[in-house]
């Protein structure tokens, strides 16, 4: 292990100094249940105003917690018909540390960010977290002109978010009010695959070797064996996949993410077929998706030159705004190459 990833572990093993200031409410099958968040407009009132909602999930340590608001400075006015959610999911050490009730949901280190159920008090999914508010946002009571519902993630929040893209299936309340969802995955440290073929530098597909990587088709990285309870058997991995390549789905990755050793890049077999560092991972699996779809998958990748592994930076980017505001240029973000509206398979920006 490296000393990166040994410094990072201890930070993600020990508690967080804040918990968030909201609180989620929950159903789950042992009763109510509760998950800290922080919403930035009164989400039990009617919001005729709001027209997008950002829902940020944190990465490994549980910490940065703060990316609505730095990227809603960055953004300007075009954050002004948006409200930010910002679930915070929890461990055994955060609970004790700040005395937190019985009803708080609490995971294991890694289990919520793959989509696993709770420790206590119930068996509740991490992902059904994202479902129950999926399910808040699709009442026209509440948000009678929401639009556009956006759910990003940088690093483990990456890997949980494009899991989620994978096997949610909280987006049907949406659908049905005829709101968008897309999902914006930044620099995670590994990738769901869909079967075990993985892309060559020479741009051809080849088995992974099972006898020398048992674990590379287990979940979180394939569907082999280990899949959370949330992703109810029988299922078929040709369906999840094609349901997958149908989504709005944007790869944001930093151009100087390419440390093999830095914080947190799982150094594992099953990580290690998918590229040496997560920037070498994220080109492969834009590549992946492209051979799966015989190029055909609105899927985009958006390069953020400069910038490592730095969440609020990566947000705040002319690619990150676009990414969530679906905003191409104002003072500050002036990148053409990141307008949407030019719908680039590739498209890049410079740090702000």
């Amino acid at each position: 292990m490296s000393p990166g990833i040994a410094a990072e572990r201890n930070v993600v093993e020990s508690a967080v100094p804040t918990i968030l200031d909201g609180r989620l409410q929950l159903q789950t099958a042992n009763g109510n249940a509760e998950l800290p968040v922080h919403v930035t407009q009164d989400w039990t009132q009617p919001q005729p105003s709001i027209t997008r909602a950002v829902i940020f999930i944190h990465g490994w340590p549980r910490r940065d917690l703060g990316a609505d608001d730095y990227v809603g400075k960055k953004a300007g006015d075009i954050v002004t018909h948006t409200i930010f959610i910002t679930p915070q999911f929890l461990t055994g050490p955060d609970i004790a540390a700040h005395q937190l009730p019985d009803t708080m949901l609490r995971w294991s280190r890694d289990g919520w960010r793959d989509g696993y159920d709770a420790l206590a008090p119930a068996a509740f999914s991490s992902f059904a977290v994202i479902d129950a508010v999926f399910e808040k946002l699709a009442d026209k009571k509440l948000f009678p002109n929401l639009q556009n519902v956006v759910l990003a993630g940088h690093s483990a929040g990456g890997q949980f978010v494009q899991r989620y893209a994978a096997i949610g299936h909280g987006e049907q309340p949406l659908a049905a009010a005829g709101i968008h969802v897309r999902y914006v995955v930044a620099n995670p440290s590994s990738y769901l695959y869909f079967d075990d073929m993985r892309m060559q530098a020479d741009g051809n597909a080849s088995r992974v070797d099972s006898t020398a990587c048992t674990s590379a088709g287990n979940w979180n990285y394939g569907f082999a064996r280990k899949t959370p309870p949330y992703l109810q058997q029988p299922f078929s991995v040709a369906a999840l996949q094609e349901q997958y390549l149908a989504k709005d789905v944007v790869y944001l990755l930093g151009t100087a993410d390419d440390d093999p050793h830095g914080d947190a890049v799982d150094q594992s077999c099953g990580a290690e077929t998918q590229g040496a560092n997560r920037y070498a991972r994220g080109l492969t699996y834009a590549a992946y998706v492209r051979y799966l779809s015989q190029g055909k998958s609105a899927h985009r990748l958006m390069e953020v030159k400069g910038v490592a592994h730095r969440s609020y930076l990566m947000y705040a980017s002319a690619c990150g705004i676009a990414a969530l505001f679906d905003a191409g240029s104002n003072a500050d973000f002036d990148d053409a190459s990141c307008n949407p509206a030019n719908s680039p398979q590739t498209a890049t920006a410079n740090p702000r």
